[in-house]
């Protein structure tokens, strides 16, 4: 005779039982906001649908296509008239935008950065680029960036100033800069965050390389620091295939930049003369003239993002256990990646749902593993980090390619698979 299953093996069955209730739902919501579109889709599909091919075509024509051209010198040019920001330098990628960033704001072997724990890991494996240790701080839910009030209350507590630097009092090592990023492409509490780095003398570098085309009170991300980086990889709002950008206000950092991107090389017509350890990081010509194509296609990608937002609004209205993240009131957000918000965190729900969507052929994603999870950076100093943990566990990212909510010829919006 079999026995009766105890009250923990009820509570697992009905919690697996809700689950495959719930992914079974989103799911269905996914179908519906998406059209129903036929093959894969993916998390982020880049779109190119303007000028790539004449100037690709003008680019190879030329033979300029590696690091001096005249698409590079054009591309810097227009994402200063985007972003507001009086310099830009254009990169190979956001990575390498934040290790020269970083260098130039003074970070310096044995120092320590502020940086999430939420984040992609090339923000922390530019802080150890420069030989320094990454300091983590949690995030707050209504942004899903850094907690400017948590984050002021903390350095009160572990910091102290000596000889005009801040101190972390447990390790001795000097704090020299703050790092927020806007995840998927939500501004932080920016004024909160600016006033912790101007109170406590910290440099506030921007890792806004999910944030092109978002703005904070009518300003663009990646200029309200000393430094800011973009990024243009694959999966971005606008691409260069790789590559990335640092934005700053000061001529002669952005002069300095230019200069330590170019292998430190000192202007001449045929001499080979460096005045110091430099980076081959410039962006290539041919990179550069993709990314002017798809910049002038920047509006209406974000036009899409924001139809694209307003069908998963509307396609999980009433579904219980999850909510469409919306940008903080104060900022307006590219929506690089839409984010579905779980209720229990608790119950499993993110597996069930991944595992449900990815075999229906709709490419979902959870957010990374917090980085102090991760082997390289567990033994680094972090302050409290709940929310951080919680949200990774609350998070499904959706397909947010602009494709997918497009406007035909005839004007008409169709969802990708209509």
């Amino acid at each position: 005779m079999r026995s009766k299953p105890n009250e923990q093996d009820q509570g697992s069955s009905a919690g697996a039982g809700a689950n495959t209730e719930l992914s079974i739902a989103v799911t269905e919501a996914l179908r519906r906001a998406l059209g129903e579109p036929s093959g894969t889709v993916p998390l982020h599909e880049p779109r190119f649908a303007g000028n790539e091919w004449a100037y690709l075509r003008d680019c190879l024509d030329s033979t300029f296509v590696s690091s001096v051209g005249p698409y590079v010198d054009r591309f810097e040019r227009d994402l200063e008239a985007l972003t507001g920001a009086r310099r830009a330098v254009a990169l190979v990628n956001g990575t390498a935008a934040l290790h020269v960033a970083l260098l130039l704001a003074g970070v310096r072997p044995g120092d320590e950065v502020l940086v999430p724990a939420f984040t992609f890991v090339a923000t922390v494996n530019a802080v150890s680029y420069c030989g320094a240790t990454p300091h983590f701080v949690d995030i707050e839910e209504r942004t899903l960036g850094l907690d400017a009030r948590r984050l002021d209350a903390y350095l009160k507590e572990i910091a102290v100033e000596r000889a005009g630097s801040l101190v972390n009092r447990a390790s001795g090592r000097p704090i020299r800069a703050l790092v927020p990023m806007h995840t998927f492409g939500h501004p932080s509490d920016l004024e909160g965050l600016v006033g912790v780095a101007d109170r406590y003398g910290l440099a506030l570098v921007e890792d806004a390389a999910e944030g092109l085309g978002s703005t904070y009170r009518g300003r663009h991300v990646g200029t309200f620091g000393l430094l800011g980086v973009l990024s243009f990889n694959g999966n971005k709002t606008i691409t260069t295939g790789g590559g990335g950008a640092i934005l700053t206000n000061d001529e002669e950092l952005a002069a300095r930049a230019k200069h330590l991107t170019t292998t430190a090389k000192l202007p001449h017509r045929w001499a080979y003369r460096h005045d110091q350890v430099g980076f081959n990081y410039r962006m290539p010509n041919i990179n550069a003239a993709l990314g002017c194509a798809q910049l002038e296609q920047l509006p209406a990608f974000l036009s899409a993002k924001r139809r694209l937002l307003d069908r998963y609004l509307a396609a999980f209205e009433g579904i219980p256990g999850v909510k469409i993240f919306e940008e903080p009131a104060e900022a307006s957000s590219n929506y690089w990646l839409h984010a579905l918000l779980l209720d229990d965190p608790e119950a499993k729900a993110q597996d069930a749902i991944l595992a449900a969507t990815n075999e229906a052929g709709l490419g979902t994603r959870p957010p990374w593993t917090p980085m102090h999870m991760l082997e390289p950076y567990a033994g680094c100093p972090r302050m409290d980090l709940t929310v951080t943990e919680t949200l990774s566990r609350k998070i499904v990212n959706l397909p947010s390619g602009p494709g997918l909510a497009i406007v035909g010829e005839d004007g008409v919006e169709r969802a990708a698979g209509e």
